[in-house]
Formats: structure tokens, sequence, C-alpha cells
């Protein structure tokens, strides 16, 4: 995994605990640490997490390293 990819992870992750706690407690963390929803910041952030999320859609398309490796060949008898 790239960096770029690993930096996506983590902002995907956090945009997930963003919309968890909206939707369990009506509470927007990154409204409250940047200044509400309409704040340049706080647009940012959403805009970062949203593209962190398109570029995450990649990983469902990548083939599984367990699935890629060629079957060994045994020896017949």
């Amino acid at each position: 995994m790239s960096g770029i990819q690993r930096i996506a992870l983590v902002l995907t992750i956090i945009g997930a605990v963003n919309w968890g706690l909206i939707g369990f407690f009506q509470f927007d963390l990154v409204a409250a640490i940047f200044g509400g929803q309409d704040s340049a910041l706080a647009r940012i952030i959403y805009g970062l997490v949203g593209i962190a999320g398109l570029i995450n859609l990649g990983l469902l398309f990548k083939p599984s390293e367990e699935f890629e490796r060629e079957p060994e060949a045994r020896p017949t008898k």
C-alpha cells in the first residue's frame, strides 16, 4: 500500500468516526473543532475526506495478494 493510500485510509477512517458521532450523538466533531460546518477549514477537511474515499475505491478492485500467487507445483509420483 502506497503512502497516499495510507493517508487516504486514515482520512476515510476519520470521516467514518465523524459520521458515527453524527449518527449516534448528533455531534459533528469536525465542525466543533474547526468552527462550524460553513468554516473554510471544515469544508477543506470534508473535501479531503471525500477525495480519500474516492481514492480508497481502488482498494475494492485490487486483487488480494493471497490469490495473486501461483499455486506451487507439486511433484507427482
